[in-house]
C-alpha cells in the first residue's frame, strides 16, 4: 500500500551511550506523510514511498536531527540573578531558561555545569548535542487519513527528542540531586498508617502496564525466583511465563489479592530498609512505579545487592502519576527525564551494579476505555532502569 495521503503510525527507536549507561528511548508517531513529509528527517524522508508495515529505517548520522555541541553556548550568570527562590542552581540539574533574567517565560531548558563563590555556569546546548546515537524508525501500520486537515503529530522530531540526554551526567560527573532536604515528604506518617486502606486501583492506563509487562518479558528468564519489591495486587509480569515471585508491600489486602505472588511478606522499607531475606537468593527484584517514596534509597539499594545473587537483576520502572504526600520532595521537581537521572544515580552511587541500561516509552494513545480519555489522549510515559548485581 502506498503511503501518500495517508496516516503512518510508526515506532520512532533512539540509541545512546553516556559514560555512565546505556539508553533506548521510543516515541510512538502517527503521522500524515502526504502533509509532513518536509518536516522529516533525511533519510527517512526519502523513503517514503517504499514503506510498508515492518520496513525498519536507519538513520545514524545525529548531527543532522540534533544541533552538535557549541561550547560557546555555555554563559555565565550571577548568583543573585537565579530566581529559584531560595535555592540556589545545582551541579548537573535543568531548570526553566525563564529562571534566568532576560529569559522571562521561557521553559526552554539549560543545565547547570559549574557553581562559583558568586556566579554559575549555563549551558544552553540541547542535552543530546555531540551525542553520537543510532536512529531507527519501524512503521507500524498505514491506514487511511481521518480528514483532509488531519494533523497527528507534525513536530514529531521535537517532542521525540524532548527530555532524552537529561539522564545521563554532565562529563561524567555526579549531578547534585541531593541538596535541599530531598528525601522530605508532605506526609511525613509512618507509611502503614497512609497505606492501610487498601487502593485496588491500577496507577497506570493498560497500555502503559503492557509496556511494562513487554519490557519484564525480554529482561526476565523463565524459572528465576523474583522479588517484587513494594508489590501490590498488580506485579506486571508476563502471565505465560513461568516465575516464582515473592511480594513485599505495606498492604496485606492487596498482596493477597496479587495472583502472581507465591508468597507476600507486609514490610515497611523506610522504616526499616533492611530486607528480611538471607544474602544471594533472588534472580531478579522489581519494583514498579513506586521509587519516588523511597526516604532511604542508598540503604535500599545496598540491600538489593545483598540478597541479589551475582549477576542477578534490578529493575525500577516509574511513570509521571504516585501519590502526592509520600512522594520526595526531589521527585515533584525533576523533569520526567532528570528522574530517570536520580534513579541511575542510585544505581550508580550504590557501586554495586553494572550493564546499567535506562529506556522510555512515550507517545502511544490512550485506550478510549480509560477512565481519563478523552480528557487525556496519550498513554502514560513509561521510563525503566536496570542492571546487574556485580556480586
Amino acid at each position: 500500500m502506498k503511503i501518500d495521503k495517508r496516516v503512518v503510525n510508526m515506532l520512532w527507536r533512539l540509541t545512546w551511550r553516556s559514560q555512565e549507561a546505556r539508553h533506548q528511548e521510543e516515541y510512538f508517531v502517527p503521522c500524515n506523510i502526504w502533509r509532513d513529509a518536509d518536516i522529516l528527517p533525511p533519510g527517512l524522508r526519502e523513503a517514503l514511498n517504499d514503506l510498508r508495515a515492518g520496513t525498519r529505517i536507519h538513520i545514524l548520522e545525529e548531527g543532522r536531527l540534533i544541533e552538535r555541541y557549541d561550547p560557546d553556548k555555555i554563559f555565565r550568570f550571577p548568583l543573585r540573578s537565579f530566581r529559584g527562590g531560595r535555592e540556589t542552581p545545582r551541579f548537573g540539574r535543568f531548570y526553566p531558561r525563564g529562571l534566568l533574567p532576560g529569559y522571562s517565560g521561557s521553559i526552554v531548558p539549560w543545565r547547570c555545569v559549574g557553581i562559583e563563590p558568586r556566579h554559575f555556569a549555563a549551558d544552553f546546548n540541547h542535552p543530546l548535542a555531540g551525542v553520537k546515537f543510532k536512529m531507527e524508525v519501524e512503521v507500524l501500520g498505514v491506514v487511511e487519513k481521518r480528514s483532509e486537515t488531519g494533523g497527528e503529530c507534525r513536530d514529531w522530531l521535537n517532542l521525540a527528542t524532548s527530555g532524552p540526554g537529561m539522564q545521563a551526567r554532565w562529563r561524567g560527573l555526579p549531578t547534585d540531586f541531593f541538596a535541599d532536604e530531598p528525601f522530605v515528604r508532605p506526609d511525613e506518617e509512618i507509611d502503614t498508617v497512609f497505606y492501610e486502606k487498601s487502593r485496588l486501583v491500577s496507577h497506570v492506563d493498560a497500555k502503559a502496564r503492557d509496556s511494562i509487562t513487554a519490557l519484564y518479558e525480554r529482561l526476565l528468564k523463565p524459572e528465576t525466583e523474583v522479588l517484587d519489591l513494594m508489590s501490590s495486587w498488580q506485579s506486571h509480569l508476563p502471565e505465560t511465563m513461568p516465575l516464582k515471585v515473592i511480594g513485599l508491600g505495606l498492604n496485606e489486602e492487596e498482596l493477597c489479592r496479587n495472583t502472581q505472588l507465591s508468597d507476600y511478606v507486609v514490610h515497611d522499607l523506610n522504616l526499616e530498609p533492611r530486607l528480611p531475606f538471607a544474602d544471594g537468593v533472588f534472580d531478579a527484584v522489581i519494583c514498579n512505579l513506586s521509587v519516588e517514596y523511597l526516604v532511604r534509597p542508598f540503604d535500599i539499594f545496598a540491600e538489593i545487592a545483598r540478597i541479589l545473587k551475582p549477576g542477578g537483576l534490578h529493575i525500577q520502572t516509574f511513570s509521571h502519576r504516585w501519590f502526592p504526600p509520600k512522594a520526595i520532595r526531589i521527585w515533584t521537581e525533576l523533569a520526567e527525564f532528570e528522574r530517570v537521572g536520580l534513579v541511575l544515580e542510585y544505581f550508580l552511587r550504590s557501586g554495586a551494579f553494572t550493564d546499567l541500561e535506562t529506556y522510555s516509552s512515550r507517545g502511544w494513545p490512550r485506550p478510549g476505555t480509560d477512565r481519563y480519555y478523552p480528557q487525556l489522549l496519550h498513554s502514560d510515559p513509561v521510563f525503566a532502569v536496570w542492571g546487574e548485581n556485580r556480586g
